[in-house]
């Protein structure tokens, strides 16, 4: 499949993005996590955004490395066989920095780590644990692995008690194979309903791409799983290939047809939809988060 060229609407939006922001205060964000060795999905994920995020005090951390097990096509971040050796002192340092930036809703997510025992599972509980006695007021917002379809590994996240549980479908069912290797979209969908069967009342969130080689009624399918699952959140955005060694874009979606998609969303039954060609899984998230609390 040959990538198509990016429109110039959506190039000038990027350029739009980056104005304004202050260069010396990305800086010291920058330095701050590097000082504390911690990573955020922002950079290793080359995601868009990551200028007007740190320009505003936020940032999504990563944890558990940043080396993949897994080897998505459509996925930035680094894959191979990372270090079993687990950082033990990262949730404290991680809490230090979320006290440091100021931050009243934080997000953590990671790499997918099969070669765990329990998929990094006891890590991210120890993660909440920590910033909950450092920041006791601040939202924790996880964006979690699949686990390998482990039960027993999203009952301990859960155990943790964070406030919002985000596990992102990414594509529709037919382009798993080609795009999300290693993955399966019903064990995806499991958990956000695993979530809500045990903790009801939990916030759950997820996120699809646009742009990968999927139809509309495909997309749609995909909302109404996702409504079915009992899911909350919703935040659509455009694909956009890292390189040329990842998957091509198919087509690049019109502003005009993401609204179409949000209002769809919300006339399903979705509390709060994000729905634009540069928003990502945690875009905003704050915000968002306020829009159904």
């Amino acid at each position: 499949m040959m990538e198509v060229r990016a429109p110039d609407w959506l190039i000038n939006k990027v350029r739009e993005a980056k104005k304004g922001m202050s260069a010396q205060l990305i800086e010291d964000i920058r330095n701050l996590l590097a000082r504390r060795h911690l990573s955020t999905v922002c950079e290793e994920a080359h995601c868009p955004n990551q200028g007007e995020c740190f320009s505003n005090g936020t940032a999504t951390f990563l944890i558990l490395g940043d080396v993949c097990t897994r080897g998505c096509s459509f996925c930035a971040v680094t894959h191979g066989n990372p270090d079993k050796t687990l950082d033990e002192g990262e949730p404290e340092r991680l809490a230090e920095a979320v006290n440091a930036l100021g931050l009243d809703h934080v997000v953590i997510t990671s790499v997918t780590r099969d070669d765990l025992p329990d998929g990094g599972a006891g890590h991210y509980a120890s993660v909440v644990k920590m910033v909950r006695e450092q920041c006791p007021n601040g939202k924790v917002e996880l964006l979690i692995p699949d686990f390998g379809g482990s039960k027993q590994a999203v009952d301990k996240v859960l155990a943790a008690q964070p406030d919002i549980l985000a596990h992102n479908l990414e594509t529709v069912p037919r382009l798993y194979p080609m795009v999300r290797g290693g993955s399966h979209y019903t064990l995806s969908l499991n958990i956000l309903r695993q979530t809500k069967a045990v903790m009801p009342g939990l916030v759950t969130k997820s996120g699809i791409m646009l742009g990968l080689g999927e139809d509309e009624q495909e997309v749609e399918n995909v909302l109404q799983d996702l409504r079915e699952a009992g899911c909350d959140m919703l935040t659509i955005g455009q694909y956009l290939s890292p390189s040329i060694r990842h998957w091509p874009v198919a087509r690049y979606v019109e502003p005009v047809e993401f609204e179409d998609w949000q209002r769809l969303a919300l006339a399903l039954g979705f509390k709060s939809v994000a729905s634009g060609p540069l928003v990502r899984s945690s875009y905003k998230a704050p915000a968002f988060y306020q829009e159904i609390v």
